[in-house]
């Protein structure tokens, strides 16, 4: 929102003024309802992958009951008819805090999957990382996304050969800052996803990235040649069921790939190179001779390795459990961003992310330190429920609900938002 517009008390409005002639939306505003809308319109299996984090789920839980210690104590009689919600990250000026969080298999939420939440970004003006996992080759979501302002996010992957390639065509799809996930060098202990037995990732969802890479073709190649050596195996029928979806989502014609050793050859390769749990501190040289983009850091928890990043040249820093998706029983992520805002002391930027759910969530975060905010899953249940048109609401309803924060606390900018606003 630019200065002079009440971005908030316009959404507002026009909920109010659809009301007047019967009409409520279509993608529920409280969280809560809009978490219950989409747990019933989505499958089983997509439900758990999407909402479920690891073990016992502490660390979610942990997300949401650190945010909600925190209370904001609003100013009164300020002069905040004029507001401007807009942040700057690496020299892009942002109508407001928020971000599109990276977030894989989307096409488990709706079946335009990158491509909806493109456009809801593009609408907005409201940059989208786009995921490794992407269930959309990034060309294509580039495309979608026409001017907004796009970031790429990097699973750094086992082979170099791959991660160089990937991150050419970060660069060459215009992706203003590479962020590098350090905190799923292996997958969590996923419960949910244990007890259905479920990986996308081995069904050929959510690597549509790798299938359109070319180093991975040459990859792929490669094992699909020393595959043809070994036994036939007769699968039963649940793994020929498999075995058509991702003959489906191969490149190249259904009927060809049925009979083709590549596509199951992909599959066994994506998980031989997902993920790097050898990856060190030194290996960020590597990627910043690679590179002229920033270099953005997500996962961190501790201040010791604030200050590392701070050593070895990062950019900036999001301060992230992956939304409980990792380690169970760990810190909440809201409790670890003052005390790493603080050891940056405003050299970098730090971003949050890991229990986002309301405006007022995001306004805490700023008042801690952060620069800005992702949001991932309320996005995702938006667009499990309405396509672009679910996700374009859920993040205009949270930016029309910080706006309004910001007005009702006394504050007129972004830079107003200080820890002085919190108890």
């Amino acid at each position: 929102m630019t200065a002079g517009e009440s971005f908030g008390r316009a959404v507002q409005s026009q909920i109010y003024r659809a009301g007047l002639f019967g009409r409520t939306p279509g993608v529920p505003v409280s969280p809560d309802a809009l978490e219950a809308a989409a747990h019933r319109r989505m499958s089983r299996t997509a439900w758990a992958y999407v909402a479920g984090s690891a073990g016992r789920e502490r660390t979610a839980h942990a997300n949401r009951a650190a945010l909600d210690r925190w209370e904001i104590v609003p100013r009164m009689l300020r002069d905040v008819e004029v507001r401007d919600t807009g942040v700057e990250l690496f020299g892009a000026r942002l109508p407001s805090p928020f971000l599109f969080a990276p977030v894989g298999v989307l096409e488990m939420a709706h079946r335009e999957a990158d491509l909806a939440v493109a456009a809801a970004a593009r609408e907005l003006g409201v940059p989208m990382v786009i995921s490794t996992q992407g269930s959309v080759p990034m060309e294509e979501t580039a495309v979608a996304l026409g001017e907004t302002v796009r970031w790429y996010q990097l699973y750094w992957p086992g082979d170099d050969r791959l991660a160089a390639s990937l991150l050419r065509r970060a660069e060459a799809i215009g992706a203003a800052a590479i962020v590098v996930t350090l905190d799923t060098d292996l997958l969590g202990w996923r419960t949910r996803d244990l007890d259905l037995a479920w990986l996308p990732f081995g069904r050929a969802m959510g690597i549509a990235q790798y299938l359109s890479d070319p180093v991975f073709a040459e990859l792929v190649a490669e094992r699909a040649s020393r595959s043809r050596q070994d036994a036939p195996v007769r699968p039963g029928i649940a793994a020929l069921k498999t075995l058509a979806g991702i003959a489906r989502r191969y490149p190249g014609g259904f009927l060809r790939n049925l009979t083709s050793p590549m596509p199951r050859a992909a599959v066994e390769t994506f998980l031989d190179v997902f993920s790097r749990p050898a990856l060190t501190w030194e290996h960020l040289a590597w990627l910043r001779e690679r590179t002229s983009l920033p270099i953005v850091l997500k996962g961190l928890q501790h201040t010791d390795d604030a200050a590392l990043a701070l050593d070895h040249g990062v950019d900036g820093i999001i301060v992230s459990n992956h939304g409980g998706r990792q380690v169970d029983g760990a810190v909440g992520s809201i409790d670890a961003l003052p005390g790493i805002a603080e050891r940056v002391g405003g050299r970098i930027p730090v971003l949050f992310d890991s229990g986002v759910r309301t405006g007022t969530d995001a306004f805490k975060a700023l008042a801690l330190g952060a620069s800005a905010v992702l949001v991932g899953r309320p996005y995702v249940y938006g667009l499990a429920l309405a396509g672009a048109d679910g996700a374009r609401e859920v993040v205009r309803n949270l930016m029309a609900e910080f706006d309004l924060t910001m007005a009702l606390t006394g504050c007129t900018t972004t830079s107003d938002i200080t820890r002085g606003a919190l108890r």
